[in-house]
């Protein structure tokens, strides 16, 4: 009971000082706070004030395996987007999770590493292993073949305009399209 209570009361005091205005103890203790609240405890305004995408990613992946031969094999790209939507879409009570797991890490990921897919802090690093996890579980989910490595791409399409029909505005969106490789990722046994 002392040790349910204690961690409830950290949480509330972490959260506390994540979502405080700027203060000494926030400020002194934000590296503590931040191990805490990233990824899983993450506190934003977007319930008051959405900030809609204003585009579409599609996330897709694939792995390599190395054969006892010696022969790497690549499989196919498995679409982890549509998986994701086809979840949302044939349940009548979707989690958040199915909804935004995938989208979030990735945006996470986009913000922390920019174009060049180089970490640089220790909060980049956990975004990638992040992303990476989810990556593999969700193939291991819909492939169950084994795996050493796995590589996402992630093709973004702006939101077409109003107007015109969407024949057109699909083809527009198309091509403006933007396809994004990631390296390939080592998958260890703790991912």
């Amino acid at each position: 009971m002392a040790l349910c209570l204690t961690t409830a009361l950290a949480h509330v005091g972490l959260v506390f000082l994540h979502v405080a205005p700027p203060n000494v103890v926030s400020q002194r203790f934000n590296s503590q706070v931040d191990a805490w609240i990233y990824p899983f405890f993450e506190q934003n305004w977007r319930l008051f004030a959405p900030d809609p995408d204003s585009v579409n990613r599609q996330i897709s992946a694939r792995t390599a395996h190395t054969a006892p031969d010696g022969s790497v094999q690549v499989s196919d790209w498995i679409d982890l987007t549509a998986v994701d939507a086809s979840d949302i879409k044939h349940n009548g009570f979707p989690s958040h999770t199915s909804q935004n797991m995938l989208r979030r890490s990735w945006t996470s990921y986009a913000e922390l590493h920019g174009g060049d897919d180089r970490s640089r802090s220790d909060r980049a690093v956990m975004m990638q292993r992040y992303l990476r996890n989810i990556a593999a579980d969700r193939v291991a989910e819909q492939d169950g073949r084994p795996f050493e490595n796995i590589q996402l791409r992630v093709v973004t399409l702006p939101v077409a305009a109003q107007g015109g029909t969407d024949r057109d505005r699909r083809a527009a969106a198309t091509k403006n399209a933007e396809t994004r490789l990631l390296p390939w990722w080592k998958v260890t046994s703790d991912a």
